[in-house]
Formats: C-alpha cells, structure tokens, sequence
C-alpha cells in the first residue's frame, strides 16, 4: 500500500510460446522464468496482493511452489496467441476487486529490480497519473532508421529535414517501452480497457536492467548474465 492505496500485482504466464518452448517455467540460471519475477515482486515494499494468471497447470503448480497465489485458472480464451496483456489483465481486475491501483509484470523480464517495480508505482501515484509504463533508452535511434519500398530502396522512417544529424549527442533524447513494469488505476483501466494513452507518464529505466526475452539466443545471453552475477 501506498498513501492509502491497495495495489494488485498481475503476473500473465500463458503456457504457449512462440519464440521458445515452455518459456515462463524454463530453467533460467537455476530458477525457473516466471521464478524470478515473483521473488523480485514478493519483496515490494507497495504490492498488497501478487498474483499469477495462467490456464497451464503445470506453471500455476510451479508459480503456487514459489509464492505466488494462484486465486483463479485463466480462460482459454485468454491464452490464445490472439489475447492481449490488456484483457488478460481486466479479466484479474475483474475478478479480484477492491484495489486501486493494478500492476502488470510479465516474466520476460528477469532483470527487473523490486526498485523498479516500487519505483514505478511510486512515480504514477506520487505524480497523480492514470497510468506510468517502464522505459528505457533505444539501443538505435530512430532517426537512423529506414523503411524499404518494393524496390529496395531506403525510405528515412523520420524525415531528416534540411540537416541529418550525424551524432547520437545531437539527436532529440526518445525512450522505447521495455515492457517490464506497467502500472494503472484500476477504475481508469477498466473504463478506457488500455495501459497507456496520452495522459501515460513514463519511468525510465537502467539499460542494464532491462531485456525483453523473446528468442532463444536472448534466453541464452541472459542464463549467463545472471550467473555471472551470482
């Protein structure tokens, strides 16, 4: 809780994976993916509640090993490839009523600290925000970016003007959304059925704290990482 405000944590870990096999109970660094998610989360100084959505029996058994509450089974429905965060979100809001403010952790993200999942949620309360999204600086600028027609030709995604900058120091600071922390109020959610929109403040995060796991070689780098880290 914080300044009086009840805070539900959401963990979505679906049983289907495209990119690798099994992914949110794969071994990572001795510890299963979704592991790490929740003992960084179980230590928050701000989450009231910490749950786990999942319709796999095997990942709600593993989650329920680790300290997670597994207080429902999610539909069907909504582990499709089709389904969204979104609404596997508003169906746990639904379902667990009486919190202010809900939380949105997703597995692929091991390197999240519990200061930045605190750090988040106390940036959009304290702000007086709808809704605050985890951010991080782009490893390339979009300014150096291209689109390619039919015949191969190079299109600047951003039009460069009369000048094209040729330094990363002169280019306009931009963030990309890194996915690890996504915070809302909850009646603000339910009504717009979104986590981000125009009124969205963003929480910046370290680089090093950061990485989106999607592909097996991602998976591989980050088995290292964490233990070289111990």
């Amino acid at each position: 809780m914080i300044q009086g405000k009840k805070i539900l944590a959401v963990i979505t870990a679906r049983g289907g994976s495209k990119g690798i096999s099994r992914k949110n109970i794969r071994p990572l660094a001795g510890k299963p993916l979704v592991a790490w998610t929740i003992e960084t989360a179980k230590v928050s100084g701000y989450i009231d509640r910490l749950v786990i959505s999942s319709e796999d029996e095997e990942i709600i058994r593993i989650a329920g090993e680790w300290g997670c509450e597994v207080p429902f089974v999610r539909p069907a429905e909504l582990a499709r490839d089709d389904a969204s965060s979104v609404d596997v979100v508003l169906h746990a809001v639904k379902k667990l009523p009486g919190y202010d403010y809900v939380v949105l952790l997703q597995p692929t993200s091991p390197f999240r600290s519990t200061a930045d999942i605190d750090g988040c949620i106390e940036y959009c309360i304290r702000r007086g925000a709808k809704s605050c999204t985890s951010v991080t600086l782009p490893e390339r600028h979009p300014s150096w970016m291209y689109s390619m027609g039919r015949e191969g030709r190079l299109q600047p995604l951003i039009d460069p003007g009369e000048e094209k900058a040729t330094r990363r120091q002169d280019l306009p600071v931009v963030y990309v959304l890194n996915g690890a922390v996504y915070v809302a109020e909850c009646e603000w959610f339910m009504a717009g059925k979104t986590l981000i929109d125009h009124s969205t403040i963003g929480y910046e995060m370290d680089q090093e704290s950061y990485m989106d796991i999607d592909q097996p070689y991602q998976f591989h780098i980050a088995d290292l990482v964490l233990r070289e880290q111990g």
